[in-house]
């Protein structure tokens, strides 16, 4: 379980930075990128951004980029977001990573290439995930794994019971 953005325990090259919230009496603004700086500092002019919407106890895993690097922003709900590292000569080869992330806990997430990622949508309302990466959609460039692969052996129930 990740419970800080500097956590030892991180995939190796997997980087998170907290993203600050505005509130006020009508609900909150919430900054995701200036292009350029943070986590995609080293992203093109022509990345990709994306939204998707899921509906509460939907399981979307797991897959990976041969080249790609993404880097997820809960942007509404709160999604339990797995991380798998499947690249054979990383030394975190195997390891997983568990993180709920969202309205909770404003987390910004970078995924390199080779780390298998995915997420169950947690509690009772939909949830939004914005996203940037740094190529165009490629279907080549993706690989996928089962959400219940044996092999990565991923516990999707209640981390905390």
């Amino acid at each position: 379980m990740i419970l800080a953005p500097d956590s030892p325990a991180l995939i190796e090259g997997v980087r998170i930075a907290p993203l600050k919230l505005w509130p006020d009496d009508r609900g909150y603004f919430m900054e995701l990128h200036r292009l350029r700086q943070g986590l995609v500092a080293g992203f093109p002019a022509d990345a990709q951004i994306s939204a998707a919407l899921s509906y509460p106890g939907t399981i979307k895993a797991f897959h990976y980029h041969l080249e790609q690097t993404d880097c997820w922003n809960p942007a509404l709900g709160m999604f339990q977001v797995a991380l798998v590292d499947f690249r054979a000569g990383s030394p975190t080869f195997g390891r997983r990573n568990t993180m709920y992330v969202g309205s909770l806990r404003p987390w910004q997430i970078l995924i390199p290439p080779g780390v298998g990622h995915g997420y169950k949508i947690a509690g009772v309302d939909p949830a939004m995930l914005v996203y940037l990466t740094d190529k165009q959609y490629n279907p080549k460039d993706e690989g996928r794994v089962a959400y219940d692969d044996p092999s990565v052996n991923y516990d999707w129930e209640t981390q905390h019971k």
